[in-house]
């Protein structure tokens, strides 16, 4: 796995960092993205380099299909070649549907799902001309089952579901393997929205009675990523305590 790139989208920190940080520890060239936190995005950049590493970054919002194509073309000219490419970037909105804005539901299915496909598109004549390559979506368990008061960021979770799925079938005779990572509740800032009491009634339902640490996520992706995971295309790999 040395001298290999890999591509992170929303980077910066929770579990895209760590991802970054892991691949980092591998030898891998990481190539960082951000939204908003050029800073957040910078300390990670020199943590990388500390471990190291080669790393890059550009501040785009991938769910702009050219700001996509910018982010790939940057990474590619940085290292040379794109081996893995990770769609982590994600925005997420609690409260009840009926209270959600078309602004507020277009901008969680932009960010979550078509960035995934944004990035996607941008990468494959990439990985196509090479006839192999690694995508790996950040999904959620909410893709799975749902959740009251995230229904459409549950939705955005569960196209991108279908949408592994679909991809792993077509671009499995070029090479390219595409799976996703489910994560159940994990202990990153986009869940410091709870109070105590409802991470609390939470781990009442994971029998490991804990929130996951991004660290947990990052070795599955790394795993995935790897020739042990040559045979595994096509899945969702679910990574939550065991949630009931």
């Amino acid at each position: 796995m040395k001298n290999k790139t890999v591509l992170i989208t929303g980077s910066s920190k929770g579990i895209g960092r760590a991802i970054a940080l892991a691949f980092a520890r591998e030898g891998f060239n990481v190539f960082l993205n951000c939204m908003k936190s050029t800073d957040k995005m910078e300390e990670t950049l020199n943590e990388i380099k500390t471990l190291g590493a080669k790393g890059g970054g550009l501040k785009c919002d991938v769910s702009d299909f050219t700001n996509a194509k910018e982010l790939v073309s940057s990474a590619y000219k940085e290292f040379g070649g794109i081996d893995i490419l990770i769609n982590n970037a994600g925005v997420s909105y609690m409260g009840l549907f009926q209270d959600m804005s078309e602004k507020d539901y277009r901008r969680v299915l932009e960010v979550n799902l078509f960035g995934t496909l944004n990035m996607t598109h941008a990468v494959l004549p990439y990985m196509l001309k090479e006839k192999k390559g690694t995508i790996i979506n950040i999904s959620s368990i909410w893709g799975n089952r749902g959740s009251s008061c995230e229904a459409v960021y549950s939705a955005s979770k569960g196209g991108i579901n279908s949408f592994t799925q679909a991809l792993a079938k077509e671009l499995g005779p070029s090479g390219i393997r595409v799976n996703a990572i489910s994560p159940g509740c994990i202990d990153t800032e986009m869940n410091n929205v709870l109070s105590a009491e409802e991470k609390s009634l939470l781990c009442d339902d994971i029998p490991l009675m804990r929130f996951g640490r991004p660290e947990e996520i990052a070795k599955t992706a790394l795993f995935l990523a790897s020739d042990s995971a040559s045979y595994i295309n096509g899945q969702t790999i679910t990574v939550d305590g065991g949630f009931l």
